[in-house]
């Protein structure tokens, strides 16, 4: 069994979406993810985000996608959530994907907002609806403007929140004051999705964070919502402001590729990356290193 849920937080406070391990020829690295999903366990995430954008889905078949699935799950399924990343653009095959990350064994799912074809608010609430209903599992929304070009407005989140399975938001809008009333007015569990406000954001209502940067410096991240939530708020700032320069130089370029960049100079599993994404240039790899230890990540 995964982790015990709250209604307050039900995929935990720490979770890092995690990146999809290719061997040297481009194939899944199985054996590398599973390495990779007990090192981030050991490190301190409640629960994982498996086929997300960090995860290079649009780059992964539908079975690739099981297959990673069940591999995490084998690997730390009974120590923390496993959700698995289910949403595209189309919603019947959204709803595909459901069904099979939930015959899978997976404890949740991320549905994100439809990208490129910009359906309306009404449309984004019959697309999370109908991926809701075609399972048992909890969601967790993922609004994301700036990738899927539509926001889930506040009015859309109230009542996606009445839906008894959706549970949770994760928020990439960048918009504290959205935020704010969002959280007001829904009552769901709402986990930032920008590492670079993972403090503004709990300061909001807020339970816990969606990361990237939790490859490299998930026991910082524990630190940080444990010393908000029992009240040292001076303690969490500190972390907050220690973290910045890692906060900066993971997000230089895009967040796959210099996770990966990270985990390779620790040694970790990853690989490379599927095109159109590319590797890290030799002097980005440079400002990465400098950005890490300035945020006092040991390379």
């Amino acid at each position: 069994m995964a982790p015990t849920s709250t209604p307050q937080t039900p995929f935990g406070r720490v979770l890092t979406a995690m990146v999809t391990p290719f061997t040297a020829d481009g194939a899944l690295d199985l054996d590398g993810a599973q390495r990779l999903a007990a090192h981030l366990v050991d490190a301190g995430n409640d629960g994982l985000i498996i086929n997300g954008t960090t995860g290079e889905s649009p780059t992964t078949s539908d079975a690739e996608k099981a297959d990673l699935v069940r591999a995490v799950l084998e690997a730390v399924g009974d120590r923390a959530h496993v959700v698995a990343g289910v949403g595209t653009n189309d919603t019947h095959h959204s709803m595909e994907l459901a069904r099979a990350a939930e015959r899978i064994g997976a404890h949740g799912l991320l549905v994100v907002t439809p990208y490129y074809n910009k359906p309306p608010q009404e449309g984004l609430y019959r697309h999370f609806t109908a991926v809701a209903d075609t399972t048992g599992l909890p969601v967790m929304l993922y609004d994301i403007p700036g990738r899927s070009g539509v926001p889930i407005n506040t009015e859309t989140l109230v009542r996606l929140s009445e839906h008894p399975r959706i549970v949770a938001n994760k928020d990439a809008k960048g918009d504290l004051g959205r935020a704010s009333w969002a959280i007001a007015r829904s009552g769901l569990a709402w986990y930032s999705g920008d590492d670079m406000l993972n403090l503004p954001l709990l300061s909001v209502g807020a339970v816990g964070f969606v990361s990237v940067v939790g490859h490299v410096v998930t026991p910082e991240l524990r630190a940080l919502v444990e010393a908000y939530t029992s009240g040292d708020v001076q303690k969490a700032t500190e972390i907050h402001q220690q973290l910045l320069p890692v906060y900066t130089g993971m997000f230089r370029t895009q967040g796959v590729m210099t996770t990966k960049a990270a985990l390779a100079l620790q040694g970790l599993p990853g690989g490379p990356l599927r095109a159109p994404m590319v590797e890290c240039a030799p002097e980005e790899i440079e400002q990465l290193k400098i950005d890490l230890a300035a945020g006092g990540v040991q390379l």
